[in-house]
């Protein structure tokens, strides 16, 4: 939310005084500084006005991050696949072309190859490089010739005055020309890779543009080991720490002692002394490090350690294991130092300062570049380094001119700080470190700044800028002031109505202490500068209205008399037509019954047209739909033809649409509908229950029972009450019908088996119950009398069971009363009644009575 505010006061200033400025992100590392440059970079996207070019600007400096930062080669929590879809992305956008891509990216393989290129001493204690496996993926991959690679690195090209001798490099100096080669072929590709990014991102329009600058800097680092690099980048948090305090504890002050402000001075530490022990001339350490470096003799990190203890050594900033108290030495290695930075003690180890330091790339591996294939490096390494045999700069130096020309830059404009605080050291949600925080306040010289700020203005304008911009408030400042502006400044508050508390005049500027002053203001100003320009707008407007009011009108009035007359034309056209329409269609409605001529002919042809389009809204949906729109006298043929021919395509359509299983089915219904249409009650309530299959799963079946009958194929079953023949007591079976033989099965066992051919009938009652007998012939030996079943789904076992028999006319439908056979010379009686209630008992005659309810169709 700080960093919105922030950003939002950068741009709206820049915006209304037209003067460039700048936004300094600072803390240590972790603190948060690139997440509060992501916020800052979100508000200008959102805010800034939106054109094409300012699109792909914007496009291509937020996907600029993926493309130059090393994520981790391996952590859980990163998906390789989605960042290199969004690296791939990124280049895109920033205009890489395919070339640029292949060329970049044999330039990284190379550098990983060279970290695996091997040296042996051979019997001279010269270098040797036993695997030229790597060698020849490095030449390939950078466009050079493998064994001017190969010399270039194991021997080194000295020139003297007449002539040039290459001699073999030793086993420690081809690590370092192989090192040296790796950080430069990197380090000049990353710098490409930053100038070409910048390059996308200029702007092309030339005029007089304000910007905003965005610092996002490396913080303040101190770890348990501190090299070269951790020197740099605390000597960079170091300059950036001055310039704040240049730029606002000391300049603030400065400003009100030299406009006569009376003002307290608050103490501050001006960390000056310690910039000046790192970069003072001929005195600073970086100074020191270059003279160990160019200096003839062996020079050794060592060496420079005694140099600075030697030079620098009384600083009151500077410490060694050597020049350290009793306490502090037990903290200090023999190869460190320690400075006493703004933000807190670091000690540094000496180990590799020289080497990084000089980064000297040799002449011979120099040329080797230079005359690369590789698009990319041909221009990192131009043929003109060649010509040129001066030492390059070291590392520490082009590192300080570099932070001196960011600095010129910053100076150059009016600056915005955002000073980010690390809660903690463990990177914990929600976690406060007190002393951390504590510790961070105080070098950070955020108490002072706060003391100078609530002592002092929080704005402050020369009197010409601040007469130039608010001389609208006061009459006697507006249009124009002709005396001086600090007359006119004094006269506008006054008007204004300024309290004395809540200002100071000073020499050349109006300096006014609280916000909420400076906002009632900047309020009355835009308010009077909608004031201004609305009366304006409204005077022109006005003006613009009346010559438009009177051109309207003078053609009003003629356009209306043109057009009343237009209307008055053609209202006496519509009525003569409507006549017309109107006598011939009377015409028509009398001679309607009459043959076709001119009197009739339109209004047959208008009810013609007239039924048909709503007969095509009133047509049957279904074949059983009888409805139909009534047709007029003239068009009953017609009707009646279209009613035929609607008839037939719906049963078409119906017929189209029957699959072979519901063909199967309806088969069957016809030969349900033959044999008890009309004859059982229930037989109209099951038109509309589908037959199925079976009412049995194979899995229901004893597996005994399929061993028995595993020979016949299974066509239907149904769960029966079978009735005995003796006492009528009901027992579960099940009824199966196969191709041969209807089956009464209990459990495992089969209790009859009934072939089609000893078929003799089947019998039912006209009534609504399920009774139906399965007759035998009384002569075979082999069936024990007539099966009397009671089954809920009778209408579908009696027709499976007559289309698997094949027999006409052996279904009885019997009232009253039926007989079937029990044994040889004995016969029992079914007796059909209707009563309140469905039962089945013996009743006193030993016969077997079934009371049905009368179906109420």
């Amino acid at each position: 939310m700080f960093s919105y505010a922030i950003a939002d006061n950068a741009y709206r200033m820049m915006c209304s005084e037209l003067n460039n400025h700048l936004i300094l992100i600072s803390g240590e590392s972790g603190a948060g500084k690139t997440e509060a440059s992501k916020k800052i970079l979100q508000y200008f996207a959102v805010t800034c006005p939106m054109t094409q070019s300012l699109q792909i600007a914007r496009d291509r400096l937020l996907l600029s991050n993926p493309v130059l930062e090393g994520h981790c080669a391996k952590e859980s929590s990163i998906n390789d696949k989605n960042d290199w879809t969004t690296v791939s992305n990124a280049f895109s956008v920033i205009d890489f072309t395919e070339a640029d891509l292949e060329n970049l990216f044999g330039i990284i393989a190379s550098v990983l190859h060279l970290g695996n290129v091997g040296f042996e001493e051979d019997d001279q204690g010269c270098a040797t490089i036993p695997d030229t496996h790597e060698i020849k993926w490095i030449a390939k991959l950078l466009g050079v010739h493998p064994s001017v690679l190969l010399e270039a690195l194991t021997h080194r090209k000295i020139e003297a005055k007449t002539e040039e001798v290459i001699c073999p490099l030793t086993l420690e100096l081809s690590v370092y020309a192989r090192d040296a080669m790796a950080k430069a072929v990197y380090g000049r590709t990353f710098t490409w890779l930053v100038n070409k990014i910048n390059s996308s991102l200029v702007n092309k329009d030339f005029t007089r543009k304000t910007v905003i600058g965005l610092l996002d800097i490396y913080g303040f680092e101190v770890f348990d080991k501190n090299g070269f690099e951790q020197f740099c980048i605390n000597y960079c948090n170091e300059k950036l720490q001055q310039l704040l305090i240049e730029r606002t504890l000391k300049a603030e002050q400065a400003e009100y002692e030299m406009e006569g402000i009376e003002w307290e001075p608050i103490k501050y530490f001006n960390n000056k002394i310690i910039c000046d022990l790192v970069e003072e001339r001929h005195k600073g350490i970086i100074s020191i490090l270059d003279e160990e470096c160019i200096r003839p003799g062996p020079a050794t990190d060592l060496s420079f350690l005694e140099k600075l203890e030697e030079k620098v050594g009384k600083h009151a900033h500077f410490e060694t294991r050597k020049l350290a108290g009793p306490k502090g030495r037990k903290r200090i290695g023999w190869m460190e130092f320690r400075l006493l930075h703004y933000a807190g003690e670091v000690t540094y180890c000496t180990k590799g300062f020289l080497e990084k330091n000089n980064d000297l790339l040799y002449r011979h591996l120099k040329e080797v570049l230079c005359k690369s294939k590789n698009v990319i490096l041909r221009e990192c390494f131009l043929l003109a380094e060649l010509e040129n045999r001066r030492r390059p700069p070291t590392v520490g130096t082009q590192f300080k001119n570099s932070l001196s020309s960011l600095l010129e830059i910053l100076i150059s404009k009016e600056p915005s700080y955002i000073r980010c605080i690390k809660p903690n050291d463990r990177k914990e949600p929600s976690k406060f470190d007190d002393f951390l925080v504590r510790h961070q306040i105080k070098y950070l010289g955020l108490m002072e700044h706060l003391r100078v700020r609530r002592a002092g203005f929080a704005y402050r304008r020369k009197y010409e800028h601040f007469l130039q911009r608010y001389k609208s408030l006061c009459p006697d400042t507006w249009p124009h002031w002709h005396g001086p502006p600090a007359e006119g400044v004094e006269r506008l508050i006054k008007y204004i109505g300024y309290k004395p508390e809540e200002y100071k005049l000073g020499k050349t500027k109006i300096f006014i202490r609280f916000p909420r002053t400076l906002f009632a203001t900047e309020d009355a100003f835009e308010f009077s500068k909608h004031q201004l320009v609305a009366r304006i707008q409204a005077t022109y407007k006005r003006f613009l209205g009346r010559r438009e009011y009177v051109k309207k009108r003078q053609a009003a009035i003629k356009l209306e008399a043109h057009w009343r007359g237009a209307l008055a034309r053609k209202a006496i056209q519509r009525r003569k037509w409507a006549v017309r329409i109107i006598r011939k269609f009377i015409k028509g409605f009398i001679s309607r019954n009459k043959p076709l001529c001119p009197d009739n002919e339109e209004f047959i042809v208008f009810v013609r047209k007239n039924y048909i389009l709503n007969l095509r809204y009133h047509l049957p949906k279904t074949v059983l739909d009888k409805s139909w729109l009534r047709p007029p006298g003239i068009l009953e043929n017609a009707s009646d033809l279209l009613r035929k021919m609607c008839v037939r395509n719906l049963v078409q359509k119906y017929c189209r649409g029957i699959t072979a299983e519901r063909k199967a089915m309806m088969q069957q219904k016809v030969v349900t509908s033959e044999i008890f249409r009309g004859r059982k009650d229930g037989y109209t309530e099951s038109l509309n229950q589908p037959f199925v299959n079976s009412r049995i799963d194979e899995g229901d079946i004893n597996p005994k029972v399929l061993q028995l009958i595993s020979h016949e194929k299974i066509q239907y079953g149904v769960p029966v009450i079978k009735y005995d023949r003796k006492g009528f007591k009901a027992r579960q079976r099940q009824l199966i019908l196969t191709q041969k033989a209807a089956y009464v099965v209990e459990l495992a066992k089969i209790k009859q088996k009934i072939e089609y051919s000893a078929l003799k009938g089947v019998s039912t009652s006209n009534l609504s119950d399920g009774i139906l007998v399965i007759h035998v012939s009384p002569e075979d030996s082999k069936q024990k009398g007539d099966a009397v079943l009671q089954c809920g789904h009778v209408f579908e076992a009696v027709t499976k069971l007559v289309m698997l028999v094949k027999k006409e006319n052996i279904v009885n439908v019997v009232q009253g009363s039926l007989q079937f056979f029990i044994s040889p010379g004995k016969e029992g009686t079914i007796v059909f009644d209707i009563g309140p209630e469905e039962q089945v008992y013996k009743n006193k005659n030993g016969q077997l009575t079934v009371v049905s309810v009368r179906s109420k169709s």
